[in-house]
């Protein structure tokens, strides 16, 4: 067998995904008991800026947080276990490693980063450590994810040598010092963002299989192989844990979860040079957080809401739409919009 082949590097993705998916769902049972005998539940802070969310989400006050921990867990478990395959055999299992300095350390170390400081603040938050009922505040996350994104956009610009993006339609244009700022930008909008999102049963998931599903076939057009291996591997722990947070959800994904995803995200667009492709392939992300952004805009000027709620699912629920129609109108939406971000992403292939 040719373990450098297209035909391999497919069946090659394809096995890793459903690998990653039925070992995470191996562990799910042993995690959903710890969260559940350890009241790991979530905590909805009592805010007087916000009553429309807490009347719509007071019911779900204890439902255990953090099962995002499947996402990246799964992701790193199996990363490990082909990686030691391939130290003690040369044959179909060794050639699955997909672990290399080139195209998956990065992705790989941001969603640690990114993963272990959600997880704390999911914690400050169960506990009502910190302020307001607990947690970190908004500004503290800013800081905390600036800096694990600058040292992304460090190891692009001085050790890659990388300023130049790709303009869809236009070429190449060099941002020279502005790269790294851009960079940065990147990841924190699509950690928030992610976050932003990740309000419903089920929503946030369903948007992150879509946008990476994305870029992977990017990454395989782009033969980054060993991208695309990861990203299946990632795929596959997304669609596991999806299957329990669909409503009504078993647990929650938490910040533990939505920054890793967001923070993923961000980062393999930019290896890949598909940054400015992302409001396709995350439109539903786009979108909650620019009504966020808007909401307060608006607020700040009219002295008055836009929305009954911020981020925009919360909008239509308080509008009273069902949970479920809100989430799977929003899957059509981001499935509809990636599809055309692909399309255009082929054709600028074609014509550029």
């Amino acid at each position: 067998m040719d373990f450098n082949s297209p035909a391999f590097q497919i069946i090659r993705v394809l096995f890793l995904g459903v690998f990653s998916t039925f070992a995470t769902f191996f562990f799910t049972p042993a995690v959903t008991h710890f969260l559940y005998k350890h009241r790991l539940g979530k905590q909805i802070r009592e805010d007087k800026n916000t009553p429309v969310f807490i009347s719509l989400h007071k019911k779900k006050e204890g439902t255990p947080t953090m099962g995002g921990i499947l996402i990246w867990g799964g992701t790193l478990l199996t990363t490990f276990l082909f990686f030691i395959f391939s130290k003690i055999t040369n044959g179909f299992f060794g050639a699955l490693n997909f672990l290399s300095r080139s195209q998956t350390w990065l992705p790989l170390g941001a969603m640690t980063g990114a993963a272990f400081v959600g997880l704390a603040d999911d914690l400050l938050g169960i506990f009502h450590i910190g302020p307001k009922g607990g947690g970190l505040r908004i500004r503290d996350k800013i800081i905390i994810y600036t800096l694990i994104a600058a040292i992304g956009a460090w190891w692009f610009w001085i050790k890659l040598e990388k300023s130049i993006i790709h303009v869809p339609f236009l070429g190449e244009m060099n941002l020279g010092f502005w790269y790294p700022i851009f960079f940065i930008f990147v990841l924190v909008a699509t950690t928030f963002s992610m976050n932003e999102t990740d309000g419903l049963d089920g929503l946030a998931g369903g948007v992150a299989l879509i946008g990476f599903s994305c870029l992977l076939v990017v990454a395989f057009s782009q033969q980054r192989y060993d991208l695309a291996a990861f990203l299946g591997v990632f795929i596959g722990t997304i669609t596991a844990f999806l299957w329990f947070n669909i409503y009504p959800a078993r647990f929650f994904m938490g910040d533990t979860g939505a920054m890793a995803l967001g923070i993923v995200m961000g980062v393999v667009a930019m290896i890949t040079d598909t940054a400015l492709f992302l409001p396709f392939f995350g439109f539903i992300l786009m979108v909650e957080s620019l009504s966020v952004i808007v909401q307060r805009i608006y607020k700040k000027i009219k002295k008055k809401k836009l929305f009954l709620s911020s981020p925009l699912h919360h909008h239509f629920e308080a509008k009273g739409w069902p949970e479920t129609k809100i989430t799977m109108r929003f899957w059509i939406l981001s499935g509809v919009a990636a599809a055309f971000g692909l399309s255009l992403y082929f054709l600028d292939l074609f014509l550029v």
